[in-house]
């Protein structure tokens, strides 16, 4: 007479879904991490200074373009032009929600000196105790 085997359950997890959608997320964020970029865009001056180290609290961060025009990463719309006393404003209400958040200026390579220097008075003048430069790596 004829004796069927049993069959043992199988207790095996199949990965091949969960491979397939950690492929479909890299790609996702392959193609969208380009795309984001804070602040407005400006031509960075080379340097070739050591990058620092990233803080749990994401820098605020102050750019003046070719024209001298003024931006800050902080608000709905953060390539709106804004004024000095706004920009003063902003970042005092800030620090007082988070006293040690770093402040970076990021200006255009193109602009003078000068514009530099008066956004980092400005950045002083409204409490900011140190300044980081934004540079691009050399190549």
């Amino acid at each position: 007479m004829y004796t069927r085997k049993r069959r043992r359950p199988v207790s095996e997890i199949n990965v091949v879904p969960y491979i397939d959608v950690m492929l479909v997320l890299l790609i996702i964020f392959m193609v969208t991490a380009p795309l984001i970029s804070q602040g407005v865009k400006v031509d960075l001056p080379k340097a070739s200074a050591q990058p620092i180290e990233q803080e749990d609290i994401p820098p605020l961060i102050a750019s003046v373009d070719v024209r001298g025009k003024y931006f800050l990463n902080v608000g709905d719309d953060q390539e709106a032009e804004i004024t000095a006393d706004e920009l003063a404003a902003l970042v005092q209400a800030q620090l007082q929600k988070q006293p040690d958040t770093p402040v970076v200026v990021k200006g255009d390579g193109q602009v003078a000196y000068n514009k530099v220097i008066q956004l980092m008075v400005l950045l002083q003048n409204a409490g900011v105790p140190s300044v980081g430069l934004m540079t691009d790596p050399e190549e």
